[in-house]
């Protein structure tokens, strides 16, 4: 696959519905195809993620990913659907194969996206798939069968309703290793080592496949990558591809939306009720202390700015609290300028964003520093305070807890949104100016249905 200004070839040759990624394409890729494909697949993978760490079941993860790829993987020329299915993933493999984490979350989420792209495909599309793998599994013998059925059945009625037909049923004999969820749920009988897999289960041994063969194309593309591409294409592609993994994929929030300003007379309160937890603990910080080091000042500034606080109103806000510490000559002369700047009244003028979620968890605050996420960067006992602080229940905590224990802190968020707010937040938090808008919205809403009742 090359990297090209403009051209484009003409679409790849006929492949089964669901690509295998054995190797990249022969074609020439525009380069704002190269992101836009990828940047589009990645929102079908971080949606999925978002669904398993919500706890989602099979059924509402099948239409969670057919919803996705809808939304986000069509493309107005049918013939390029293709293209930019295959484009997209060698341009993400590219992308995830660079470290050891990045390369656990992409094959998860590539083997869930395939389990559950094949459960939408026809029957017919099945058949072609399978074949396409091209098992190196027997199939097992009539007599054997007859001679297994009573344990084949057994495990069969644990899980379905009905019994299994006494006339020859397809099954595979199949190394108990290769089918973990199956062993797992106790769906396959076992015996001498080897898993009976039913015809209909061969999705298991499908997906342990697929899983297979995408990571040691992982293992490979990163000694490309390490050796060759990074180097060669530093100027054009490094870039995007060094940025990807941990862009954000959601709205900018460099200008207020839904909330025009907001006043400092009404800050207190509005930080009460609206801020999320990683920006309340630095305006309590700076209440505090009267102080806020480069990193803190820079991730409440720009929340400030994104909500609707206008420049000079920051400027008297950061003034009043630096003052009581540095003096009023010394704010002027070393801090006021850093925050003109991010309002792009100074240097270059850029009209610098908000911090996202990931950007925000990805940071590494050192001593004295106030800034990053308190879910990954708090103790469990400081988060658990400040939980309590914010009013989150007791079982709401733990809940809270557990999604923070197990790394999905965003999801941590989101359940505190919804304990604090006492509504379901399904379409979770990505950014905390999005945490502030839609807490906004909703006390609105529920102050207008008290004032009409």
């Amino acid at each position: 696959m090359e990297v090209f200004g403009s051209r484009r070839k003409s679409s790849v040759d006929a492949v089964p519905t669901i690509p295998l990624y054995r190797s990249a394409p022969e074609l020439e890729v525009r380069l704002e195809d190269f992101e836009l494909y990828a940047v589009s697949r990645l929102r079908v993978l971080k949606g999925i993620s978002d669904g398993l760490s919500r706890g989602k079941k099979s059924n509402e993860m099948e239409n969670l990913v057919k919803e996705l790829w809808k939304v986000n993987m069509s493309h107005p020329d049918a013939s390029e659907v293709l293209n930019k299915d295959i484009i997209s993933h060698f341009v993400l493999r590219l992308v995830y194969c660079r470290e050891e984490e990045l390369r656990k979350w992409f094959l998860s989420m590539e083997t869930t996206l395939f389990r559950y792209r094949f459960l939408n495909e026809t029957a017919d599309a099945q058949r072609a798939l399978i074949a396409e793998f091209n098992l190196p599994y027997k199939a097992v013998s009539s007599a054997e069968y007859e001679s297994l059925y009573d344990k084949l059945n057994q495990v069969f009625r644990a899980y379905s309703i009905q019994s299994l037909p006494t006339a020859y049923t397809t099954y595979y004999k199949v190394p108990f290793e290769q089918v973990p969820d199956l062993v797992a749920s106790r769906r396959v009988f076992i015996l001498k080592g080897y898993a009976y897999v039913a015809m209909n289960q061969v999705l298991s041994l499908l997906v342990t496949q697929y899983r297979s063969l995408l990571s040691k194309a992982l293992v490979l593309t990163n000694r490309k990558w390490t050796s060759m591409i990074r180097e060669q294409e530093k100027d054009r592609l490094t870039p995007i591809v060094e940025a990807l993994s941990t862009s954000y994929l959601g709205p900018d929030y460099s200008q207020p939306k839904d909330h025009a300003e907001i006043s400092l007379k009404d800050i207190n309160q509005i930080a009460k009720s609206s801020f999320p937890l990683c920006m309340r603990h630095l305006f309590d910080k700076l209440r505090e202390d009267h102080h806020l080091k480069h990193g803190g000042r820079m991730q409440l500034g720009l929340f400030l700015k994104g909500v609707g606080l206008k420049l000079d109103d920051a400027l008297a806000f950061w003034k009043s609290e630096f003052s009581r510490k540095v003096g009023a000559e010394r704010f002027d002369k070393e801090y006021a300028y850093g925050i003109r700047h991010n309002y792009g009244k100074e240097g270059k003028r850029t009209d610098y964003t908000p911090f996202s979620c990931q950007k925000i968890i990805s940071s590494t605050p050192g001593v004295g520093d106030h800034h990053g996420c308190p879910y990954r960067h708090f103790s469990e006992e400081n988060l658990r305070a400040a939980l309590n602080k914010m009013g989150v229940s007791n079982r709401a905590l733990e809940d809270v807890m557990d999604k923070v224990r197990n790394r999905h802190y965003q999801l941590a968020c989101t359940l505190t949104f919804e304990a604090v707010h006492g509504i379901s937040y399904d379409q979770g938090v990505n950014h905390p100016n999005q945490y502030f808008s839609d807490s906004q919205i909703f006390l609105e809403s529920k102050l207008t249905g008290t004032e009409k009742n």
